[in-house]
């Protein structure tokens, strides 16, 4: 998974109530680290029988918890370069 926060890949198979983020520390079982996370939704959660948690950036009990995929850091997709490319391409430009 990647770390919300700092964008470091940390490798946590199972995450616990109490793992950490290696680079920054922040609380890698909480919502901001969650696939569900959707700030804007009710209780900023996909997820619509998540029990209401008030600070999303501190670790919890949430039995729905799943890391976030991958981000730019773990060499995922990154959107912004994606739509950079295809203006790019689009204008005939060359980075």
């Amino acid at each position: 998974m990647t770390c919300a926060r700092c964008g470091r890949v940390v490798d946590a198979a199972p995450v616990s109530r109490r793992d950490t983020c290696p680079g920054c520390g922040a609380d890698l079982r909480a919502c901001v680290q969650c696939a569900f996370y959707a700030p804007g939704q009710y209780n900023d959660c996909r997820e619509p029988q998540a029990e209401r948690v008030l600070d999303k950036e501190r670790a919890n009990f949430c039995d729905l918890f799943r890391p976030r995929g991958g981000g730019p850091a773990a060499g995922g997709d990154d959107p912004r370069a994606r739509a950079k490319a295809q203006l790019d391409a689009l204008f005939n430009r060359k980075s």
